[in-house]
């Protein structure tokens, strides 16, 4: 398996395997969105100088786990931070460590790109997730997150 950053110029047949992974996402959260959209989502948040950046774990050259962060400066933590927007491993290809292995290069990652921390949430109810993520150094931070589309 390899895991990687996708660089800027991204492909065309990268942005699309990423789009058709995450689409997958997007059902399985009920979110209405259409394949073209998240498209070109995908494509914008890859153009330089954007706060994005996506990670991919391909086996046998599919894609099969895909994480989208975006970074941001806190004033706690005296610096830029990773907030870790989706994490998401294929169904069929979960309970194989792929999860796992994404976070850890992304850990890598910013710690060599001068991040000072990793934030990101989950569900109340997901154990399984909540799991890896303590078995990784992450901790609880009580919050209630808010949103508003505008």
């Amino acid at each position: 398996m390899e895991i990687l950053k996708v660089p800027d110029e991204a492909n065309h047949e990268l942005i699309q395997g990423i789009t058709e992974l995450m689409m997958e996402q997007m059902d399985s959260l009920s979110v209405e969105m259409s394949a073209e959209t998240l498209y070109e989502t995908i494509s914008i948040s890859l153009q330089p100088h954007t706060p994005s950046a996506i990670f991919v774990a391909q086996r046998d050259a599919e894609i099969v786990g895909c994480a989208f962060a975006n970074s941001g400066i806190s004033l706690e933590k005296a610096g830029y931070y990773i907030w870790l927007n989706d994490l998401y491993v294929k169904q069929s290809k979960r309970q194989q460590g792929i999860a796992k292995k994404l976070l850890l290069y992304i850990l890598y990652w910013a710690e060599e790109s001068g991040y000072k921390g990793i934030e990101l949430e989950t569900g109340i109810n997901d154990i399984a997730t909540k799991k890896l993520y303590n078995s990784l150094g992450f901790y609880d931070i009580v919050s209630k997150r808010y949103g508003r589309i505008v």
